[in-house]
């Protein structure tokens, strides 16, 4: 198994010193991603690329790494390669049909029917030139194989060949990376998350452009809107994050919700609270050293979200505060979250509004609100603070109430089901397969609307790679009154 990854172009029109130390950071959250997968694998680090190596040659391996470097941040594409020995090029024609057939072997059955053109790319190689190099292929392949013929544009199958200077590779498949730029290469952020399409679509963003997003929930009520946000902020980290360490924190926020109500006129109301959640934001930030909040508001979207209410919501902090979907129209922001994988989740999570307010302002006055706060007893909210909770993004199943831990088996007897929720491209890339018992396949973001459904006799257990997904999803089962069900954890 071989790989190449080409950086972010963004990446390579950086000075020198920059350049390098976001090379050498991808390639360390590469190591640090791929060495649970296979100890063996190597990831070596040039100027204009990064390879990944491996004696294995196991599709299942090679299927699990693509998708690595499929949603790592900084990586622009990948390609499977197959590398060879670069032959003398002083004997020009023999090295070129050694090279040719290298790549009859591996592109010949695969080019029956299709028409095709081959593509070289050449490093600091001298003694010929790719064009030469393209039409001795491609030629031989035209006559050699039962190609439909040579198509130089828009062609069925494009067949790569890099050449460098003491190896060349044959590709056999490219794929587009993530972008942006690797993960660490950023100062860190606090995301205030409420697992909707918004805020879980700006902490993709943030990940994806090199920045480590840490979460930040504000609790109005709901013990089930908890539990549902931190599954999808430990979705988003595992999935595209997870070569850094980042806290997940919960800010009881019941308390000033009361207050609000109690002591705030109704039309001011939205606006005091987002208000509050940025001053609580804004002193975390200062407990955790750092710089700069992130929201998913856009623009217009709803009340507070106007330039005038927004402009008296940051009056309240000093913190940088970065919204990355300012712009954005919420039919790109929810096929940004289709993309991502966390459409059906978002559209399903269980929503909790404390405040609602029946003809909220759009253009509040700073002298208003500031009236309006001198009702409120700012010790509520010093007291929210210093009873937050924070935990590792990966020990999120600590935090759980215990009456919704779950009982977790290691076994499978006969009345048990196993269901199976992790995400297509995941459960794809490893089946579970199990002699004897009964495995369902319902991926996390449709338990809600499919586990209801399911024969009332049985017992589940919800399984998952890591058992953390599984753990807190069967919690939220639980709350909601299911008691059927546990968590599959195998030795």
């Amino acid at each position: 198994m071989h790989f190449i990854v080409k950086l972010f172009p963004e990446i390579t029109i950086k000075s020198a010193p920059v350049r390098k130390r976001f090379t050498k950071q991808l390639k360390v959250n590469l190591k640090s991603l791929l060495k649970p997968l296979d100890r063996d694998i190597r990831v070596t680090r040039e100027w204009d690329k990064i390879e990944v190596h491996a004696e294995s040659t196991g599709r299942q391996l090679t299927a699990q790494v693509a998708e690595v470097l499929s949603h790592t941040p900084g990586v622009a594409n990948f390609s499977e390669v197959v590398p060879f020995p670069l032959p003398d090029m002083s004997d020009y024609d023999s090295a070129v049909e050694e090279m040719y057939q290298q790549t009859f072997k591996l592109w010949g059955d695969a080019l029956k029917g299709k028409t095709f053109c081959v593509r070289v790319k050449r490093g600091n190689v001298q003694g010929f030139k790719s064009i030469d190099v393209e039409r001795y292929i491609g030629g031989g392949l035209n006559q050699n194989t039962e190609a439909a013929g040579v198509k130089l544009k828009n062609p069925d199958i494009t067949v790569h060949l890099e050449v460098h200077s003491n190896a060349y590779y044959v590709l056999l498949d490219r794929k587009p990376g993530l972008g942006g730029f690797p993960l660490g290469s950023q100062e860190p952020v606090l995301s205030l998350v409420s697992g909707g399409f918004d805020s879980t679509v700006s902490s993709y963003l943030t990940i994806k452009r090199g920045i480590r997003t840490h979460y930040c929930f504000f609790n109005l009520g709901g013990r089930a809107h908890e539990v549902a946000v931190k599954e999808i902020a430990y979705y988003l980290w595992q999935k595209y994050g997870a070569s850094h360490k980042v806290k997940f924190v919960t800010i009881p926020f019941e308390g000033v919700v009361d207050e609000i109500l109690q002591q705030v006129d109704n039309s001011q109301m939205g606006v005091v609270l987002k208000r509050m959640m940025l001053r609580a934001a804004s002193k975390l930030a200062e407990i955790m050293d750092i710089q700069a909040l992130v929201t998913g508001e856009a623009i217009a979207q709803v009340s507070s979200q106007t330039l005038t209410n927004l402009t008296v919501i940051d009056e309240v902090t000093d913190t940088l505060v970065l919204r990355p979907l300012i712009t954005m129209d919420k039919g790109d922001i929810i096929e940004t979250s289709r993309k991502i994988g966390t459409e059906d989740f978002s559209a399903n999570i269980p929503e909790y509004c404390g405040v609602i307010s029946r003809k909220p302002t759009t253009r509040a006055k700073l002298d208003r609100i500031q009236h309006e706060e001198t009702k409120f007893d700012m010790a509520v909210l010093e007291r929210a603070i210093d009873e937050r909770r924070m935990v590792g993004i990966d020990e999120v199943i600590n935090d759980l109430d215990e009456d919704v831990q779950v009982d977790q088996v290691e076994q499978v007897t006969g009345n048990q089901v196993i269901v199976d929720i992790r995400h297509p491209d995941e459960e794809e890339l490893k089946p579970l397969t199990l002699e004897g018992v009964e495995v369902i396949k319902i991926p996390f973001f449709r338990l809600n609307t499919d586990f209801p459904g399911l024969a009332k006799e049985k017992e589940y257990l919800l399984y998952c790679e890591k058992g953390i997904m599984s753990q807190l999803h069967a919690a939220h089962l639980k709350d909601a009154g299911y008691k059927n069900l546990g968590v599959y954890r195998p030795q």
